[in-house]
């Protein structure tokens, strides 16, 4: 840029406009899946509900802004959580103080611990996702509909073993992934299937251990603990393992998993109920929440 172009421009010309990042937090609390909100202590939307988040500072990218609120928020680093991008949004009137545009981000932070309150916000608490999803928590600016979308990626994403895994400790159980499955998706899973996928994936790594811990109060035989190769780890030869995903199918009502590969809703028929991306009871939860209307829950 040169010189002679700077002393001419001013930025005064031009309507003020800021950004922000937010952030959408999931975990998992007592086998149900949770978010964390905070609540606000100034104005705008002085005490409701809002996602964490925060003015991108003039020194930083949005990734650092992201991973620095994450940070400031959860004490978790993203070097110990999944952290991604979600998108943008600029509508205008979004933010009653200025022009504001917000880049999402959603993560997942196992073993989340008990939230405080930052220095601009009058508490903190992990509260279940579908509190908001379903209407009964109202949220300040458009935090609603960022978190629903959040909330419909991650669904579609935790296809994905690693990223399913990301719910659990290093090492899990089968029973613990499935429940993590279970909560995400609000529905049951058969137990005996499940079971089979994962053993017959590759994405899957068994550590040939057992914990006496995981084989319940009632004894018998431990349960094996398991693992998740990250696909950067997987070589050349594995790679079409990981990226199968685990998808529920409508055969019956204990949506079997089955593996298929990412890029298969573009092989089916076009009036296939598989041609969506994401899994058919979020479909499903996407209409109902159209409409206004009350998804009801699969958990048995």
């Amino acid at each position: 840029m040169s010189e002679d172009f700077r002393s001419k421009y001013d930025f005064r010309n031009f309507p003020p406009a800021a950004v922000t990042v937010d952030m959408v937090v999931f975990t998992l609390r007592e086998e149900e899946l949770r978010v964390l909100l905070i609540r606000r202590g100034g104005e705008p939307f002085l005490g409701a509900w809002a996602l964490p988040g925060g003015f991108v500072r003039p020194d930083e990218n949005l990734d650092a802004a992201a991973s620095r609120e994450l940070e400031e928020e959860t004490g978790i680093t993203p070097l110990d959580a999944y952290l991604e991008q979600l998108g943008g949004y600029g509508e205008p009137g979004r933010d009653p103080r200025m022009r504001v545009v917000t880049v999402a981000y959603w993560a997942i932070c196992p073993n989340l611990p008990d939230p405080e309150a930052g220095s601009d916000a009058a508490s903190a608490e992990l509260v279940p996702v579908s509190a908001v999803e379903f209407g009964e928590i109202a949220l300040a600016f458009d935090h609603r509909d960022i978190l629903l979308d959040a909330l419909e990626r991650m669904r579609d994403k935790l296809e994905y073993p690693y990223i399913a895994a990301r719910f659990c400790p290093s090492q899990f159980t089968i029973s613990e992934l499935r429940k993590v499955y279970e909560a995400v998706w609000d529905t049951s899973l058969d137990k005996g299937n499940f079971q089979r996928a994962v053993r017959e994936n590759d994405a899957f790594l068994s550590l040939g251990a057992a914990t006496k811990a995981a084989s319940g109060p009632a004894g018998g035989r431990p349960a094996s603990l398991w693992s998740v190769r990250e696909p950067d780890r997987y070589g050349e030869a594995a790679d079409s393992n990981w990226r199968r995903r685990i998808v529920p199918s409508d055969d019956d009502e204990h949506h079997v998993l089955h593996f298929m590969p990412p890029a298969y809703p573009a092989r089916l028929e076009a009036d296939s109920p598989l041609r969506s991306e994401a899994p058919p009871e979020v479909r499903k939860t996407k209409k109902l929440r159209r409409r206004g209307r009350k998804a009801p829950s699969r958990r048995k």
